[in-house]
């Protein structure tokens, strides 16, 4: 026979797990989206999840609120696995009072995080809410800084993703925008700082939810979300798959899985990757593609700043982060939003000792009054000192061209590039040879023959990459077919690397 205790234990968790009741889970379920609970199921390995403060209740007393409590108070937190790895996880419940933080529950996701640092584990957050709890005031705006806090304390110590699944306004997209991922999920999810209403009565500017701040205008205007997917269940799983590629914490090394994928795999189709006309482009992912392991290659911001490439790959079945350059899109040069975009996965790479592989074609910074007035400069330079400051394993590929600073900032020798390759077809020089000898002959040679003759000189005396083998800032002139083989050979070597900056 049940005691009364035990009774009330399964009453107090059916209540929790009930949320805001079956009306508002159907709700919930019209719209297109899952629960709080479900979304844990979906993310975590089957009857792994462990819940933690499942009858926390607020302590508020205004406007009626004292008569009106639920376990858990809006937010389901606990800690679960993803492939048997540990990782730490709070989401919000839409069904009790709208998802709105509280002290209460601000609390919990305080204690996940500071669960997460003591014991190294990553933390992924689930955002659905309507933001603070207006009826308990300061103390639901205490709860955001709290949390704001800890997101800080543990940003480059344990890996951070945020998962918007519904509203995510005011204060409360700041802590989003304080870790290392941001998932956004396409017509259910958005974030902005002040909503439509505001926005209208402050600027007389009319907009949607969507266009200020819905998935595809952070996707691909804002670059203030990493990924967009279609809907719930698409965005948990590819969470599990970008999880996977990422180390615990920065103290572990980087996951190791088993391949078949031979790392002296030779791949001569590489060999005619690059146009024999140098102003013709070429598709920089197929290079990454057929490099790494199994052709898995995690693209991160593919909709930002499609100039630059960045994302997770394996070489050998560990992780690494590859960032490239890309010919398509305007000819690959570096601009302001590419810079901030290379920059910020850099260090992200270094502070979890992910290796680092630089694929270069690059024909310099963007020129123009709108980067030149927007701060070309001091956004250029944030990936010139990511790329110095790296202390984790770098590896260059220059495939073709490498001109003026942008080859500096493309993890060149100079910045500490441990083992820098080229292929046959790089130039590297202060600019392209045609203009290079316009400025240095100035209009004197008007016959078209001499000034090809003087092309064709500069590429011979400066821009090959025998020219720059020979002052030791290339380290070998590589096949092209043999990439994979040589970076997987130059990524064994540094596994061991130690290097400290003062």
């Amino acid at each position: 026979m049940k005691t009364a205790i035990v009774e009330m234990l399964e009453q107090k968790r059916e209540g929790a797990r009930q949320g805001g009741g079956q009306k508002r889970i159907d709700a919930q379920h019209e719209k297109g989206k899952l629960t709080a609970r479900e979304r844990l199921e979906a993310l975590l390995d089957p009857d792994s999840f462990e819940e933690y403060d499942m009858f926390v209740e607020h302590r508020c007393t205004h406007f009626g609120m004292e008569e009106n409590k639920i376990p858990g108070d809006g937010c389901v937190t606990g800690h679960g696995t993803i492939n048997g790895r540990l990782v730490f996880v709070y989401s919000q419940d839409f069904t009790v009072f709208g998802g709105s933080l509280s002290e209460t529950n601000a609390k919990k996701i305080c204690k996940i995080l500071d669960m997460a640092m003591k014991v190294g584990a990553p933390v992924i957050g689930i955002n659905d809410s309507g933001g603070a709890r207006i009826q308990e005031g300061v103390d639901s705006l205490g709860g955001f800084a709290e949390i704001f806090q800890r997101n800080v304390l543990a940003s480059g110590v344990v890996p951070q993703i945020s998962l918007i699944m519904g509203p995510c306004a005011g204060g409360a997209v700041y802590s989003p925008a304080l870790t290392d991922f941001i998932i956004m999920v396409r017509g259910s999810s958005y974030m902005f700082v002040t909503g439509p209403d505001v926005v209208k009565t402050v600027t007389h500017e009319i907009v949607s939810q969507e266009d200020l701040g819905g998935a595809d205008t952070h996707t691909n205007k804002t670059g203030v979300a990493d990924l967009a997917y279609q809907n719930d269940i698409e965005a948990l799983l590819q969470t599990r798959r970008l999880f996977n590629f990422l180390p615990l914490s920065n103290r572990e090394g980087v996951p190791a899985r088993p391949t078949t994928d031979p790392a002296d795999r030779v791949e001569t189709s590489l060999n005619t990757l690059v146009p024999e006309n140098p102003n013709k482009p070429y598709d920089m992912r197929e290079l990454i593609e057929r490099v790494v392991d199994e052709n898995d290659f995690f693209e991160i911001q593919p909709s930002y700043a499609k100039n630059v490439i960045v994302g997770f790959g394996r070489m050998e079945g560990r992780s690494v982060g590859i960032v490239a350059n890309q010919p398509m899109i305007l000819a690959g040069c570096l601009d302001i939003d590419a810079s901030r975009k290379a920059a910020r996965f850099v260090r992200f790479c270094d502070a979890f000792n992910i290796p680092i592989i630089t694929f270069v074609d690059v024909p310099g910074f963007m020129p123009g009054t709108w980067q030149e007035h927007n701060g070309i400069i001091k956004h250029g330079a944030k990936l010139l000192y990511a790329y110095a400051e790296a202390t984790v394993p770098k590896i260059t590929v220059i495939t073709r061209k490498a001109y003026g600073g942008a080859y500096d900032v493309m993890s060149s020798k100079h910045l500490r590039g441990d083992i820098n390759y080229a292929w046959p077809s790089a130039e590297i020089a202060v600019m392209g040879a045609k203009g290079a000898v316009e400025i240095i002959f100035r209009g004197s040679l008007k016959d078209p023959e001499a000034v090809q003759q003087k092309v064709d000189e500069y590429r011979q005396k400066i821009a090959n990459p025998f020219v720059t083998a020979a002052r030791g800032y290339i380290d070998d002139v590589i096949r092209p077919q043999n990439t994979r083989w040589r970076i997987c050979r130059a990524l064994s070597v540094l596994r061991s690397k130690q290097l400290e900056n003062p």
